[in-house]
């Protein structure tokens, strides 16, 4: 069994302005100004892809799935030395 990932609340809080904001963006209706959410979801998925979290070669691949379920719960395992809130 792989060990958890550890996620930065930074990270974490990215991803979930990322999903909200695609959410917002599938939600709005046709014809409506989208210009706002799409540049905010390109932004976001700049950032999200330029982390330094993500320095290792393979570590975007092994850890954005991880990262986007930890996201919708909200948890991430503690740093270690940190006690989980």
């Amino acid at each position: 069994m792989r060990p958890p990932f550890r996620f930065s609340e930074d990270l974490i809080t990215l991803q979930r302005a990322w999903q909200q904001t695609y959410v917002e963006l599938a939600q709005a209706p046709a014809g409506a100004g989208t210009t706002v959410l799409r540049r905010r979801l390109i932004a976001l998925s700049g950032t999200l892809c330029t982390h330094p979290s993500w320095a290792a070669p393979a570590a975007w691949r092994a850890g954005s799935v991880e990262l986007r379920r930890a996201a919708r719960t909200h948890t991430s395992a503690p740093e270690e030395g940190k006690a989980a809130a």
